[in-house]
């Protein structure tokens, strides 16, 4: 509401005019940011940070719930437990392990692609330990591959064996 002046008498003002109703004395300008637009509002406003709240009910005293963090798979716990049996005392950076991670995201892709193109090619349909080991030896380098045959068939065993 506009504030009347001295003379008690309200001020003239056009009726095309744009006045905000309340003035803190805080101008437009502050308010409404450098491009002079007013923010998102209602249905398309941007969600905050700390995740996104359910809609809430109608029904009174009902609280809103919080939405469930979506679960992100990833091999670090076990990059992790194979670093503590090799360097006990060296950790690891966010961003080190990270590297790791997509390094065994693309191996695994490629050991399943290569198995998988093994069982097309023999023309079978169950994936086995032979077709991994298979594609393993045709994938991994030299040395690479004798470790990762042996570690491998240990594990093979040690899972028949339960």
């Amino acid at each position: 509401m506009a504030r009347a002046g001295k003379d008690g008498k309200m001020p003239a003002v056009p009726d095309d005019a744009d006045v905000d109703e309340e003035d803190d004395g805080v101008s437009k300008i502050d308010k409404l940011g450098k491009s002079g637009k007013e923010g998102k509002k209602g249905k398309h406003a941007k969600a905050s940070k700390h995740g996104k709240i359910d809609k809430t009910s109608k029904a009174p005293g009902v609280l809103p719930r919080r939405r469930k963090k979506k679960r992100k798979e990833t091999f670090a716990i076990y990059i992790y437990k194979v670093l503590r049996q090799i360097h006990s005392d060296i950790g690891i950076s966010k961003r080190g392990m990270g590297i790791m991670n997509s390094f065994m995201q693309d191996i695994f892709d490629r050991l399943a692609s290569e198995s998988t193109k093994l069982l097309r090619s023999n023309k079978k349909c169950t994936l086995s330990s032979r077709e991994v080991e298979t594609a393993a030896r045709l994938i991994l380098p030299g040395e690479l591959s004798k470790h990762a045959l042996s570690e491998g068939t240990k594990a093979v065993t040690k899972y028949t064996r339960m």
